[in-house]
């Protein structure tokens, strides 16, 4: 048996130092030739320097998939950080889809050997990538979750992680990340109409997290903001601002004005997965 190791970074394989905890070389790596069975080979991609997630972006994103697609044959664990696990198990699910390849997520909320969470999520990592299959996970808190639609729901608690809603995933229009200016913008009661066309002005796309299932203020001068970048050629994917249930335009006559702006539907889609929509398609 073979499997390929992508070590990013994050709390997983930290340690103590004199400021707190901080990157450890080997740490990650160690641990898991450790927990190998017999006659695994174990090979490695370990980014210089390791990263904090709240670091981790498009170019990080090409750098594990170029590490993937160097390796066609071998399942993989990636461990990483926690708070962006939600984007990249996105970022990877969608780049990945129809190349049947088995992937497995791995974090931590402690680090390896502090008595937590870490040493149970990385046994459960390598049995998942060992044991074969397709499809990118998440391996935490004693449970796979499909990586496509993850959502960080707890700061804090172990059980950190739910899985939202997964939509068939079908083959993007690129497999690898530009840089392109995508971000994900909230709508707020009272939000200003010139702090969204100003944000607007300097992006070339952006999710935006609407209310409920697919409603907007009627404020007549954000919904021109709105249509005036959806004509300049920016896609604006709406998504719902609740975590589950997703978006029914026409539902409400409140969503008329918005839906009448020429955005996209997201559907129940995380925002994490509707900004890697964006930057694949």
């Amino acid at each position: 048996m073979r499997l390929l190791l992508i070590h990013t970074g994050g709390t997983i394989g930290m340690a103590q130092g004199p400021d707190g905890l901080q990157p450890q070389q080997g740490l990650v790596e160690t641990a898991v030739a450790e927990r190998l069975p017999p006659k695994t080979t174990l090979s490695t991609h370990v980014f210089k320097p390791l990263l904090d997630s709240a670091d981790v972006g498009p170019r990080h994103w090409n750098e594990m998939l170029d590490a993937i697609r160097a390796h066609p044959d071998l399942p993989v664990i990636i461990t990483h950080g926690t708070d962006t696990m939600a984007f990249t198990g996105a970022a990877l699910s969608q780049a990945l889809a129809g190349e049947a390849r088995r992937i497995i997520l791995c974090g931590s909320m402690i680090p390896l050997g502090e008595d937590g969470d870490a040493d149970e999520n990385l046994s459960l990592a390598i049995k998942a990538a060992l044991a074969g299959g397709i499809g990118v996970d998440l391996a935490f808190a004693g449970k796979l979750l499909p990586a496509a639609g993850l959502v960080k729901h707890d700061s804090h608690a172990m059980d950190a992680f739910r899985f939202q809603r997964q939509d068939a995933a079908t083959p993007p229009r690129s497999r690898r990340f530009s840089n392109r200016r995508l971000a994900v913008l909230t709508l707020t009661p009272g939000m200003p109409a010139e702090l969204l066309e100003a944000s607007l002005s300097v992006l070339d796309g952006a999710v935006l997290r609407v209310f409920g299932s697919g409603t907007a203020m009627n404020d007549p001068a954000v919904l021109a903001a709105l249509a005036k970048s959806v004509k300049a050629g920016k896609r604006i994917r709406a998504v719902s601002q609740c975590e589950a249930g997703g978006l029914e335009p026409g539902a409400y006559a409140a969503g008329a004005g918005l839906w009448a702006t020429g955005i996209e539907n997201g559907g129940g889609e995380t925002p994490e997965a509707a900004l890697i929509h964006l930057w694949l398609n």
